[in-house]
């Protein structure tokens, strides 16, 4: 976006393009830029949900998120977790530096669970994020299919390679003469619940039957 306001720009995996500053709107982008959200904020409540139903025990949920581009998911997950009888541990994370110090400031607080938002940075760092995790017997849930398979416990969230597909369909429409401006930006229509079996032994954790059942992809 800094370098070009006139070439067409298509997002396939933001979170929250509005709050970041990428369009004007859902429905009118108004620039170049336009694609598909993965609708981060609302699903974080989801994820916490889950979580709260495995482990009906939770008290103290530590959230790895980054100030900078979290906030609306933040205040999301604030709104619900009273509901839930959960309090949450914030632990910041801008740079791959700061996830030795999250979860240490997660160990202080004394969480007893664990959810990232989603972070591009994080997904790059699985294999540090779900080792801490394993380290600090946290349960987690991420919100990418990746983490889970590198041995994160469960995870939830849009289906990435559905939405780049999709964003196919953008170009295509670009190319053809259409505006960015005049595609509004869509919504993820094909989610994701995996769990790792293998992690949940290991931790001396037990998924119910019933939460196994809606998972479409289990690790044994």
């Amino acid at each position: 976006m800094h370098a070009t306001k006139t070439i067409p720009i298509v997002m396939a995996n933001v979170g929250d393009p509005v709050a970041a500053g990428f369009v004007a709107s859902l429905a009118r982008p108004g620039g170049n830029v336009t694609g598909l959200s993965n609708l981060s904020p609302e699903l974080g409540t989801k994820r916490l949900e889950i979580l709260k139903e495995v482990f009906p025990k939770l008290s103290r949920v530590a959230v790895l998120w980054n100030p900078d581009a979290h906030g609306p998911a933040i205040k999301e997950l604030e709104n619900v977790a009273p509901f839930l009888r959960v309090e949450l541990r914030p632990a910041d994370v801008r740079v791959i530096k700061d996830i030795d110090t999250a979860f240490e400031t997660a160990s202080k607080a004394q969480a007893n669970g664990l959810i990232t938002l989603p972070n591009s940075m994080l997904v790059d760092q699985r294999a540090q994020v779900v080792s801490l995790a394993s380290k600090n017997r946290l349960p987690a849930i991420y919100p990418d299919r990746e983490t889970a398979e590198a041995g994160g416990l469960m995870a939830y969230g849009p289906n990435t390679n559905d939405n780049f597909r999709r964003a196919a369909a953008y170009v295509d429409k670009i190319l053809k003469g259409t505006k960015a401006a005049d595609l509004p930006v869509e919504q993820p229509m094909k989610f994701e619940f995996v769990v790792n079996l293998k992690t949940a032994k290991q931790l001396v954790l037990t998924i119910p039957p019933n939460v196994l059942v809606r998972a479409d992809k289990v690790i044994r």
